[in-house]
């Protein structure tokens, strides 16, 4: 790792905490969606003002180039401000730019990179449908060559802020009788192409995070593919090796943090006996310290992630090994949280420190499902990590 003096760092450190201090929102996310959008794209725009959009991008695409080191201090101080991480802005941050960076042409980078970094545009992912989730081989939304178009017809699920984005990265089955790899292209969709339908998914604590997208003969320009066509599963792993590899180290110090503010609130409330914290109990004791040691593991396998991957083009399948191991985690640590709040950790009002609790462990299920379930991601790590046969 790029590692520089204890200095350097000390240095630069504090230049993050000055400038996340002088320039953090001043009010809270809000909860309506289309406000949701202006508040992300907002603090988007004040990153990139300040030099620090696209701390892992390069700085020859306009990102603030950070080395390794640098970035994982910018995103420990970023979570300890409890900042928005996974926001309307992530895919394009996180998915879509890196991979137009290892896989898109000049002219596409040139397009919509810039608009990523300055907060003007809203990416979503389009990869999920009804019977193609983990099984992502599977999709059957198609795409039909017309000239210099793809024609598009087909519906994806569970694509995060569809409803306020303005372009996905769509993948479509463009070859029928190929294998089931093969075949698929990844293509970038303008979400305000006719043809398009958008319907959000209401959830079980009420959010709208989600929508369903409907596509009838929506055409999109053959200029729009990243990559070659009928080689949309190699770029798509590019994609996902992002995703599931470094674009949730913030999401990796916030869990560390919530370990740190369980063990707060195990020393202020009572145990049982009425007398002593419930921290004293030991069997509370062993949880927090076994989750502790956890997190710190978790960060050590992602620093050399991280490390390995600058060897490389792109993140490896190394990146399931984080992911799995995060979503492990995140679902024991909650779980605590539950243990040891109570009733106290079934609030149900909005701004109620209980509903904060509930909703984090209602989302913690998600992590082993989000970006392919930890099934998948254990035969990933099995195949290509351990070379072990199918």
């Amino acid at each position: 790792m790029d590692l520089h003096s204890p200095g350097d760092e000390r240095e630069f450190r504090d230049r993050v905490v000055t400038w996340l201090h002088e320039h953090a929102p001043a009010s809270p996310r809000p909860h309506d969606r289309r406000a949701q959008r202006d508040f992300d794209l907002a603090w988007q725009q004040t990153l990139f003002d300040g030099g620090w959009a696209g701390a892992a991008w390069p700085t020859e695409f306009g990102g603030a180039g950070l080395s390794v080191s640098q970035q994982l201090i910018w995103y420990e101080e970023y979570g300890r401000l409890g900042l928005p991480g996974i926001d309307a802005c992530f895919v394009g941050n996180s998915h879509a730019g890196p991979t137009l960076i290892a896989r898109g042409t000049t002219k596409q980078q040139e397009t919509y990179l810039p608009p990523i970094l300055r907060g003007e545009a809203i990416w979503c992912q389009g990869f999920s449908e009804p019977e193609a989730g983990s099984d992502l081989a599977s999709l059957r939304t198609k795409a039909v060559v017309e000239g210099d178009e793809l024609v598009v017809t087909g519906q994806k699920i569970w694509t995060s802020y569809a409803d306020v984005a303005d372009f996905q990265e769509l993948l479509v089955r463009t070859d029928p009788e190929a294998p089931r790899h093969k075949g698929i292209t990844w293509v970038i969709c303008d979400m305000r192409t006719p043809g398009i339908e958008i319907r959000p998914i209401e959830t079980i604590d009420g959010g709208h995070d989600f929508c369903e997208v409907f596509y009838d003969n929506v055409r999109i320009p053959l200029s729009n593919v990243v990559g070659e066509l009928n080689d949309g599963w190699s770029v798509a792993m590019s994609t996902l090796a992002f995703e599931r590899g470094t674009a949730f180290t913030l999401s990796q110090i916030q869990l560390a943090l919530t370990v740190e503010e369980l063990v707060a609130v195990a020393a202020s409330r009572l145990g049982p006996d009425g007398r002593s914290p419930l921290i004293a109990d030991i069997e509370i004791a062993r949880q927090l310290a076994t989750a502790r040691a956890e997190v710190a593991s978790l960060r050590s396998l992602t620093h050399a992630n991280v490390a390995k991957a600058l060897q490389q083009s792109q993140p490896g399948a190394e990146g399931s090994m984080v992911k799995l191991y995060y979503s492990d985690i995140s679902k024991r640590v909650h779980r605590l949280a539950v243990d040891i709040l109570g009733a106290d950790g079934l609030g149900h009002q909005s701004d109620d420190v209980g509903a904060m609790w509930a909703n984090r462990y209602l989302t913690s299920f998600a992590h082993s499902i989000g970006g392919g379930t930890s099934e998948i991601q254990r035969n990933i790590i099995g195949e290509r990590v351990l070379g072990l046969p199918r």
